[in-house]
């Protein structure tokens, strides 16, 4: 969510949309205009923890929480993890590098 929020506002044409202001007309829609078309699978950004639902679907779906759903997300990001490969030899030197560091009096970690 920072990461869509912190993108920087472009002020062009493109954006502003007048060429698709003049395609739709008074009283029209956007839907089927040609700048929605292009732009519509990028530009909206669905956050993955509030339910956009109207309360009806919401409510029938169980009322999930925000807490609940977030619950849910990192359980299943936990249960999907997978250590990435590492080169044994990076491995054994990450080793040691931790061994003589708490050999000097470096803080052990439960890693």
């Amino acid at each position: 969510m920072m990461q869509e929020f912190l993108k920087p506002v472009v002020v062009d044409d493109a954006e502003m949309a007048f060429d698709a202001m003049m395609e739709v007309g008074p009283g029209g829609h956007f839907f089927g205009a040609q700048q929605t078309l292009e732009r519509y699978s990028t530009a909206f950004y669905q956050p993955l923890i509030s339910d956009w639902r109207k309360f009806q679907s919401w409510q029938a779906a169980g009322s999930p929480t925000a807490e609940k759903k977030a619950n849910a997300l990192w359980k299943q990001a936990l249960g999907e993890y997978r250590e990435p490969w590492l080169d044994p030899a990076a491995l054994e030197q990450i080793d040691a590098f931790v061994a003589r560091r708490i050999s000097e009096g470096g803080e052990k970690t439960d890693f």
